[in-house]
């Protein structure tokens, strides 16, 4: 199954105690982004029961580059030379696909994602035909 999330994908952080034994995302940024993981795993499962079985994700971020790895001018939509290939700053790997594996659980993809026993995840500049955002696949395992 596959499943493409359009938006800047933003990562699942610390959480903060603000009393009676409640706790908040530090992120705000966190709460639109899982949302739209949850909607679109609803569109895609909406024929389907939550998968049952042990599952292999593959998660493809697209990040979008900060403006001053281009050049200016006439020339602004040429990149720098000295531009990195690979997002390698912030935000965090894990911490990306933390939320988007409670965005599945929350769209129904499966019961729990303890059920991911294979995580493969990479994040790549969003260039082209690829928005920023990210792209879902799930597999039985096996």
């Amino acid at each position: 199954m596959r499943i493409v999330v359009r938006g800047r994908p933003a990562p699942q952080g610390s959480k903060r105690h603000v009393g009676g034994g409640r706790m908040i995302e530090m992120s705000k940024a966190v709460g639109p982004w899982r949302e739209a993981v949850r909607t679109e795993t609803q569109l895609a499962m909406r024929h389907e029961p939550p998968l049952g079985c042990p599952v292999e994700v593959n998660i493809m971020f697209y990040l979008k580059r900060p403006a001053s790895h281009y050049r200016t001018g006439r020339n602004a939509h040429l990149l720098r030379d000295n531009a990195p290939e690979w997002p390698a700053g912030k935000p965090d790997l894990d911490k990306l696909a933390r939320a988007v594996l409670d965005g599945l659980t929350m769209g129904g993809a499966w019961k729990d994602d303890s059920q991911a026993v294979r995580l493969d995840v990479i994040k790549l500049y969003a260039v082209g035909s690829h928005a920023p955002g990210c792209i879902i696949n799930l597999a039985k395992a096996g």
